[in-house]
């Protein structure tokens, strides 16, 4: 089995290419794949494959119908399934483009959350249109600093975005934020943020499945949406938040454009390493 490693401002994830949808990625599979220190180590997995080829009839309708040719499925470091993953979709287009496999552009892929338009050139950042973001209200998340009030919003994927009065660095994230499991069935991404400037943040994450990580592609939108409802006072009644921000996470540095309509992700995109992975290993349970 070939593996690509990559990464997107150090949220780091193992590329599977698998074009023709043969691979059978277990859970257990990808735990190992992601172990960082019996595995390759990662945040996540991301299978490359065709969509007609997925598996999934969802994505298979929705790919035939937009002329759509490449699936992103996304796994996260504990082998569970993920809707969608924004740091994921932009080193995935990176690799189609130095594999070969698609042309430096604008085009979409295919996600669990519907499609996402990519926009790269053959080396440099690369930008993803993240969708329209859902404002679904406030919740509440604890760690061992105390309880926290954040905006819900969903990226396709749930997240609980928490402004913070001190510096994100001195917070404990040594264990899962503590939620109300009836508000967020199927978990929660919890992101830490405060305001260091001018529509500039910097923020911490907790990841559903993956535990504190560099970065959150989803969660850094989620947080831009939070900061710049938090900043008007409240949610608008036009419709979702506009203006540019500026997000510092662990790894480094993205931007968010929030235009009114959808949402845009923009960061550097990169591939550290290729390889081959022994089967013998892969398939023993030690």
């Amino acid at each position: 089995m070939r593996f690509v490693k990559g990464h997107g401002t150090e949220n780091d994830f193992v590329i599977l290419p698998d074009p023709d949808g043969t691979l059978d990625l277990t859970p257990r599979a990808v735990a190992r794949l992601c172990d960082r220190r019996a595995g390759i180590g990662a945040d996540g997995v991301l299978r490359v494959v065709r969509a007609k080829a997925s598996g999934d009839p969802a994505v298979e309708a929705l790919a035939a119908g937009e002329g759509v040719e490449w699936f992103m499925d996304y796994r996260n470091a504990d082998g569970s399934i993920a809707e969608m993953c924004g740091n994921g979709t932009r080193v995935f287009a990176r690799y189609l483009v130095d594999a070969g496999l698609a042309a430096p552009g604008e085009w979409d892929v295919a996600t669990r959350s519907g499609l996402r338009r990519v926009t790269l050139d053959a080396t440099g950042d690369v930008s993803v249109d993240m969708g329209p973001p859902a404002y679904l209200g406030t919740g509440g998340a604890e760690t061992a600093d105390g309880a926290f009030t954040g905006h819900r919003v969903s990226m396709g994927n749930p997240h609980l975005a928490c402004r913070v009065d001190g510096p994100v660095a001195d917070l404990d994230l040594t264990r899962a934020p503590a939620f109300d499991a009836a508000v967020f069935p199927q978990g929660v991404n919890v992101e830490f943020y405060r305001p260091v400037g001018d529509h500039h943040l910097e923020m911490r994450v907790f990841e559903r499945g993956s535990g504190e990580t560099r970065s959150c592609g989803t969660g850094t939108v989620a947080t831009a949406v939070a900061a710049a409802i938090t900043e008007a006072g409240g949610p608008a009644d036009a419709g979702l938040p506009t203006g540019e921000w500026t997000v510092d996470v662990l790894g480094g540095r993205l931007t968010v454009v929030l235009d009114g309509t959808t949402s845009h992700l923009r960061g550097p995109a990169v591939l550290v390493a290729e390889g081959e992975i022994r089967p013998d290993w892969l398939q023993s349970r030690n």
